[in-house]
């Protein structure tokens, strides 16, 4: 009996994630495409538009055909990625909630929560340090810190909440990124390490508090949403995935175009008043983009059903390793960009940078691919399951032990 207590003790119990082939398709298959619009939403904001300045993170007066990708990048990825990205993001915390909050009880829950956002902060504030500022790791993670609190919440209150963030970014007035008329600054194209270590923490700092207000309506959707499996059994919410999807799109592109216009440069830049109507107008239909995009995913997931054809498994298994390939990204980005490195903010047009981020959109595709079918799983997402499951397995071998000793 002693020896049997002993050797458990003397274990630690893995806790193993979710074989690949027990998992969901539709969750993975959207983070793995929703990178494709993050890398083309983070990129242009590098481009300084040398002769005639920038307007909502584009160079003014481009030819026909930049202006055409301003318009379509505006209309369909400016302001609608990250808010899927948020919904994701509380779809997978309302999995673990799920998965974990039997055994854990309410304080275990939060606790296992908190130390995932711990790790969103503390490795989004070197990735925003080193290579791109406009990390939006540290703001989930401090979205995380308080929102463990909201995963117990009824669903009524998760959306009353989740509606009043969204009424909030609606208001007219408020300011809006999307018309900033501000080129790439210091922190954007540091130029030399000194500016690196002195700009980009307070821009860190900046995002990590504000983020989380842009972000809550998402996250709180997404925890709803996850509760309900909607993602993961399309075929029962087919009905609220069709009307979300046509519902969100529509409204994303609707709403986006009285500021896609301006940025193509097909119309006159309007005065302050109407800027400030039309600026979260953007903002606020790109929510409800987000939504529909992944409704959209999850009806293609339904359409595939058991068959997973080759382009699917490669996308699962970019949304599978998701943080690692995000901050694959921005080395691409640093790279490219950084002002003692390639430096072309000035060179690349914004059709040449959207190809770009398209190319290491594929690059992540495919190693993504390549480390699923050789059994490895992504850096990171190891990182962030030894940190925040390592508790969970050492209780687990001393509860394994206590059982043995007493048998």
């Amino acid at each position: 009996m002693c020896c049997s207590y002993a050797v458990a003790l003397a274990g630690r119990v893995t806790v193993a994630p979710t074989p690949p082939e027990q998992r969901s398709l539709a969750p993975d298959l959207a983070r793995g495409a929703m990178l494709l619009f993050i890398a083309l939403a983070n990129s242009h904001y590098f481009l300084r538009g040398d002769t005639a300045g920038v307007l909502g993170g584009y160079p003014r007066d481009v030819g026909p055909v930049d202006a055409a990708v301003v318009w379509a990048v505006t209309t369909f990825v400016d302001g609608r990625a990250f808010p899927m990205f948020g919904l994701l993001f509380g779809y997978g915390v309302a999995q673990v909630v799920a998965r974990w909050g039997p055994q854990l009880g309410p304080r275990g829950t939060r606790r296992l929560l908190w130390r995932r956002s711990l790790v969103l902060v503390a490795v989004g504030f070197l990735h925003a340090v080193l290579l791109f500022p406009g990390d939006i790791l540290t703001a989930y993670g401090v979205l995380l810190l308080v929102g463990a609190w909201t995963v117990r919440w009824h669903d009524r209150w998760l959306l009353v909440v989740a509606a009043l963030f969204f009424a909030m970014l609606s208001l007219p007035g408020l300011d809006s990124y999307t018309v900033s008329e501000l080129g790439p600054d210091a922190s954007m194209l540091p130029p030399d390490l000194l500016a690196v270590l002195t700009e980009r923490p307070v821009v860190s700092g900046y995002v990590a508090l504000l983020g989380p207000v842009g972000f809550a309506c998402p996250f709180l959707v997404g925890l709803w949403a996850g509760r309900r499996r909607v993602l993961q059994e399309p075929a029962e919410h087919r009905r609220l995935l069709v009307v979300t999807a046509v519902v969100g799109i529509a409204a994303a592109v609707a709403g986006a175009q009285p500021i896609a216009v301006v940025l193509a440069g097909w119309a006159g830049v309007p005065g302050d008043d109407v800027l400030e109507l039309v600026g979260p107008l953007h903002d606020a239909t790109g929510v409800l983009g987000g939504f529909g995009y992944a409704a959209l995913v999850g009806l293609v997931a339904l359409r595939l059903g058991d068959r997973r054809p080759r382009w699917a498994q490669a996308l699962a298994a970019t949304g599978q390793r998701s943080m690692t390939c995000y901050l694959g990204q921005s080395v691409v980005w640093a790279v490219a960009f950084t002002p003692f490195l390639l430096d072309l903010s000035g060179t690349l047009t914004v059709t040449s940078t959207a190809v770009l981020a398209t190319a290491a959109w594929l690059a992540t595709v495919v190693l993504a691919d390549r480390m699923a079918r050789a059994g490895r799983r992504g850096p990171f997402e190891v990182l962030v399951r030894r940190v925040a499951y390592s508790r969970i397995g050492t209780r687990t071998a001393r509860s394994e032990a206590t059982s043995a000793a007493r048998s």
